[in-house]
Formats: structure tokens, sequence, C-alpha cells
């Protein structure tokens, strides 16, 4: 029974040294789709758990294993692969970039974690979502993206920040303003202007939803913290990246069907008169209409841009504009004579418009040290006349592990923003300020522009263009 046990044992470290000596140096490179070296890697012999290195700086490894081996290769935020040796003595790996698992990066108050090793509750959006959404303002972004997230606008404005509640109100004195969550861009607490964040230069934003909100920031985060995590170099990669966007912003607002045309205008109006005057027992409906249509009486529209001959009546007895009416009415007023012309306001009030931006960065990293630097324009001009923006910004990260105790860096940015808005008031509709709603409740009978008898514009004394504000500026109306 001794003899047989140890006739077991022998022949098992024969075949074991007959395992090692068919062992064989095989040398390579991992590397991303782009060419760029991969540091770190993990490269296993597939069954063992000795048999294995690690990539180097320039992507390159060796080690021993079996001619018929298989290697198991894996590096975090790509997907793992297992490739055959094959009998090769040189082999070169090129790895693919797992989006999916690069999604399961969380930023908390502490640092990063994954979602699966995360108990709180927390939304990630990544800079692909952001790039989606041509905006200025960074928290444009959310909108429509994370849920329990709530955002609004009340303005149009190109600068407008939108409204964001994070699971509600969560304020002691539902004040809206201190409802807002709190901004934390790598790590610091930001209170300035989110126009001036580039969102080119984000890599992701977290937001936090619950109790994880105020692991650091106390009070500060009751209301939620949206985590704003800005680009580096990935390690083992050099590039130079440039892009540019040239786009065009119009009225995205549904038209109503309204009354367009001048001569409809007139007819509709004269018919509510006549039969205004035909209620309250006048002996002559359709004169007392007719004659108070375009005059300052009440009911009276006081404007008549067309021209009809003298001793008739715009509207004839079939409620009808008068066939030998002409639009574009001459008015002779204190020596001077002016055009009366209807104009599209909304026209007037919209235009299309040019947006452009552009983005250079150049970003470098290996084992010791990481470098990203950007340099950003945008130039956005809006729907309305003097509402337009400008943004330059730059920004510069770098860091350098010095000694394994010791790591030095560097976070800066700088941005110069200059805005006009063009309308001050936009939040009540019946307000002169308030462009929008004032162009589109415009008759289609009233001009814009105050006209010199051959159709061109009056110009004032400091060479600007005279508008008709209705103060009897135009012919005295």
């Amino acid at each position: 029974m001794v003899r047989k046990i140890v006739l077991s044992i022998v022949a098992i470290l024969s075949l074991s040294f007959v395992a090692v000596a068919q062992n064989k140096q095989v040398t390579g490179t991992v590397k991303d789709n782009g060419g760029n070296p991969i540091a770190g890697a993990l490269i296993l012999v597939d069954g063992t758990t000795n048999l294995g290195t690690v990539s180097e700086a320039t992507g390159e490894f060796k080690l021993m294993a079996p001619t018929n081996g298989v290697l198991n290769v894996s590096f975090m935020g790509f997907k793992s692969m297992q490739v055959p040796i094959a009998g090769k003595t040189k082999i070169d790996i090129v790895m693919e970039v797992d989006s999916k698992a690069m999604d399961e990066v969380v930023v908390t108050a502490f640092g990063q974690t994954t979602k699966e090793a995360f108990t709180g509750s927390a939304a990630v959006v990544k800079s692909d979502d952001i790039a989606k959404v041509q905006s200025s303002n960074v928290a444009q972004s959310l909108v429509g993206r994370v849920a329990g997230v709530q955002t609004s606008s009340s303005s149009g404005d190109l600068t407008g920040k939108p409204s964001i509640r994070i699971r509600g109100i969560g304020t002691v004195n539902a004040n809206l303003v201190d409802s807002e969550p709190l901004w934390v861009v790598d790590g610091v607490p930001y209170e300035g202007d989110l126009n001036n964040i580039n969102p080119a230069d984000i890599e992701s934003m977290t937001v936090l939803k619950d109790a994880a909100s105020n692991a650091l920031y106390g009070a500060r985060g009751a209301n939620g913290v949206i985590m704003v995590t800005t680009k580096k170099a990935k390690r083992g990669e050099a590039k130079v990246s440039f892009d540019a966007k040239w786009g065009v912003n119009s009225k995205a607002l549904r038209e109503y069907e309204v009354i367009k045309s001048p001569e409809l205008y007139y007819e509709t109006h004269y018919k509510a008169l006549y039969n205004y005057h035909a209620a309250n027992g006048s002996a002559n409906p359709y004169e007392a209409a007719a004659s108070s249509l375009t005059g300052n009486a009440t009911g009276g529209l006081g404007y008549n841009v067309y021209s009809v001959p003298e001793g008739q009546y715009l509207i004839g007895r079939n409620g009808k504009l008068n066939p030998n009416a002409t639009l574009g009415n001459i008015v002779k007023y204190n020596g001077e004579e002016y055009l009366l012309m209807p104009d599209d306001w909304m026209d007037e009030a919209y235009d299309n418009s040019f947006r452009q931006e552009y983005n250079v960065n150049i970003a470098g990293a290996n084992e010791r040290s990481n470098f990203y630097a950007s340099l950003g324009y945008l130039d956005n001009t809006g729907i309305i006349k003097s509402s337009e923006m400008q943004r330059y910004t730059a920004r510069l990260k770098a860091d350098y592990q010095a000694k394994k105790w010791l790591k030095v860096g560097a976070n800066m940015s700088y941005a110069h923003f200059e805005s006009s808005n063009g309308n001050s008031d936009e939040g009540s509709s019946s307000s002169t300020g308030n462009i929008f709603a004032f162009a589109s409740d415009m008759a289609p009978i009233y001009p814009l522009y105050i006209r010199n008898a051959d159709g061109s514009k009056k110009i004032d004394d400091y060479g600007l263009e005279m508008y008709d504000y209705g103060n009897k500026g135009n012919a005295g109306l």
C-alpha cells in the first residue's frame, strides 16, 4: 500500500515537470481601439492564478505561458477578453471600451464608488448625454433625464437657468429660492453662474437624491446635491481633440390660426359693430358701423390702412371690403405726409439666428502624471433682436505622483461671459416689455414703423428708426 502511494506522487511530479517544460515566453502589447497603449492591464493564463503579469506604461507585456493556453485580459472600463495563444510568441491585443461598465461609477461626497456598492439613491448623466443637448447652461442637460428631478423654466432667455427640484421642496421655509439643490464641481461647492461652465468639459453629473447628499454638506445639501466631475485624461492616452458645432435657433412655438389678413380683419370687426348697433335699435346700423369702423370713437379701430375714394366707406353694404380700396393709405398731418401700412409684428419680433461652438482639448496620462487642458468658444444669438451671448472658457487640470505618499496637482478654470437679453420683462403677458405676448396680440392692421409717403421708414434726430407707439406720433393716430 505504501509503494502505491509513492509511485502516484512520483507520477504527479513527473506530469508537473512536463507541463512546466512546455511553457514559453509570450510577449505583446495591449492597446485600445484608438491605438493608445493601456497601462496596468492584467494578463493571466486561463486556469491559473500565478502565471500572469501587468502591462507596462507602453502597453507591452511578457510572461511564461503554455503554447496551447489562453490569456485572460482585463482592465477597468474595458471589456474582458480571452485570447488563444495558439503557439504564437508575440500577441497584440486590442481592447474595447465597456461603456456599460463606465456607467456604473457614481461620484459621492467622499469620492467614487460603484452602483453595486452604493446604497443611496443617485442618477448619473454621462458626457455623451450632455453633448446631445445643445445648451449654454449645464442644468439643461438634466431636463427629462433623471427620475425624481423636476425642471421648469419661466424664461426664454439665452442665459436662463431652469429651476430644479429634487424630489420636491425640501426646505422648512418652503422658499422656492432655498429649494434649489447644491452644485458641487470637482468636490468644491459652486455658487457661481452655471453659464460659466462649459458642458464640453464635463465628464459626468451625479444627482444625489437622499441622505447621501448630507454626508459632507449637511443642511446645504438638504435639497439634493448635483456632483459635477470635469474631464481628465485616461491613463495611457495622449491625444488632441477638436470639435465644431453649428446650428440655427428658430421659434418652436405653436402658431394658432388667427386672422392675418387686414381685409378679413376689417370685415370681421365691421360685423361685430353692425350687430352691436342693430341690437341697440340704431335706425341705420350699416351707416353707424361703417362710419365708426376706423375712427377713434367707442368700438373704432383708429387706423385705416386702405385708401378709398372720397365719400365712400371702407366696407360696402354687403359687409365686404370696398373693391375700390387699395392697401396703403397716405395721410397728411401737420404739413407732413405719412403712409399707413400694416406690418407683420410676429415676423418682426422673431428671427432665425445662428449658433456656433468650438472646443479644443489636449489630454495625456501615464502611470505617474495626468494632464488635461481645454479651450472653448460659444457664440449664440437669440430669436429676437439684441438677444445674444458670447462665452470664452479655459480649463487646466493636472496632477503628478511625485512619491507614493505625495501627489501634487492643480485644477483651474477661466470664463469670460457677455450677454444681452433684449427683453427684460417676460413675466406679464399684458406688459409691452413682453415682446412675445405683445406681438401675438397685435391686429394685422397696425403699423410697427412710422413711414414717409414713399414707404421708407422715418428717421429721428438720432438716426434711429421711428416706431409707432400709438401715442399720435404716426399721423396723429
